[in-house]
């Protein structure tokens, strides 16, 4: 099994995210791009000590942007892989 941290790679503070935790027990991470559920779940179990029920995964394509200056070479902007998870009843991450 790989380390928790190079799995998760941040706590995403938004307030969709914010919401999903006090109502729903969903915390919300950015993960690496060959992440699946099972490692994200096991990643979370051993960083945060907690019991994982549910994992759903979002990708997010990159949008390809030209620059004015370099209209030749297209770049890419914000692609990023995302885990909704779900723990158990009476389970919680303390995020600061």
């Amino acid at each position: 099994m790989a380390e928790p941290w190079n799995i998760l790679k941040e706590y995403r503070v938004t307030e969709k995210a914010s919401n999903l935790s006090a109502v729903g027990n969903c915390y919300t991470f950015e993960v690496v791009a060959d992440a699946n559920r099972t490692a994200v779940a096991d990643a979370v179990e051993a960083a945060f000590k907690v019991k994982v029920k549910k994992v759903n995964i979002l990708v997010r394509k990159p949008k390809i942007k030209r620059s004015r200056m370099r209209k030749s070479l297209p770049g890419s902007v914000g692609g990023m892989k995302k885990a909704l998870v779900f723990l158990e009843k009476g389970y919680h991450i303390e995020v600061i």
